[in-house]
């Protein structure tokens, strides 16, 4: 199988408490609104080819040595990203815990360059290989903070001067690859431009709440489950709810 050396990046949206009560509306609203937020990132992400959505993170890749300015893709995506969180928490009209808790919804992302294999499957095509391995692994980690770029030395080395002088160095034993020096970037003390602030519309607001409701209806009836796929979750019974409070 054909290999092509090709630039991994994931965006991981986090920031939903571990634990979440089972809830029909909570977990749907939950749902649509990491929704929401995956579409702003795919919008604003380039030329970068989105290869699969997985649950609460985008995985996305380019092939070739030229993959021109990562940290200007990541800032782009980042803006977006938090562009449609305001905007989602402005128009707010649900007190559920889904919905209360977008405003503390956070981005993060791990980048690699390595060498991967494409899978055709009927129309659908995977990415294969130790480098894809890695780069999923590199999703648990030590970072020290929420809000950040966790990249290898093959991206470090690509990065600005500026940018590059600014990364934190860190090594990692990921499962089965063994010790990988990789180097962060902490998001909040990056000078990005941030979104125009949005203004409260009533109108607006009673629209997208009716979106909303039509969009999650299929997960409040149990058609779907909503949330199955997410990381950054885990759903507990509302019997079960204040011993996750606890735990939290």
């Amino acid at each position: 199988m054909a290999t092509e050396k090709a630039l991994l990046l994931i965006a991981d949206i986090g920031g939903y408490t571990r634990f979440m009560k089972h809830h029909r509306f909570s977990l749907a609203h939950a749902q649509d609104s990491v929704a929401q937020l995956l579409e702003a990132v795919i919008d604003a992400s380039g030329k970068l080819k989105l290869a699969k959505l997985e649950g609460d993170a985008a995985f996305f890749y380019a092939v070739g040595e030229d993959h021109g300015s990562l940290a200007q893709r990541i800032a782009d995506i980042r803006r977006a990203f938090l562009a449609r969180r305001t905007l989602l928490d402005v128009d707010r009209m649900c007190k559920c815990d889904g919905c209360m808790q977008v405003g503390s919804l956070t981005l993060k992302f791990v980048a690699h360059s390595g060498e991967v294999a494409f899978q055709r499957v009927k129309h659908l095509t995977e990415l294969a290989g130790v480098d894809v391995i890695l780069v999923h692994r590199m999703l648990k980690n030590d970072v020290p903070v929420s809000e950040y770029v966790l990249m290898t030395d093959a991206v470090h080395q690509r990065l600005e001067p500026e940018l590059r002088g600014k990364a934190q160095g860190l090594e990692h034993e990921f499962e089965g690859l063994g010790r990988t020096t990789c180097h962060y970037l902490d998001l909040n003390d990056s000078a990005l431009t941030l979104p125009v602030a949005v203004k409260p519309s009533l109108p607006r607001r009673l629209w997208n709440k009716l979106l909303l409701e039509l969009r999650t209806l299929k997960y409040v009836l149990g058609f779907a489950k909503p949330c199955e796929d997410f990381r950054n979750v885990e759903i507990v019974d509302a019997s079960d709810a204040s011993k996750a409070d606890h735990r939290v």
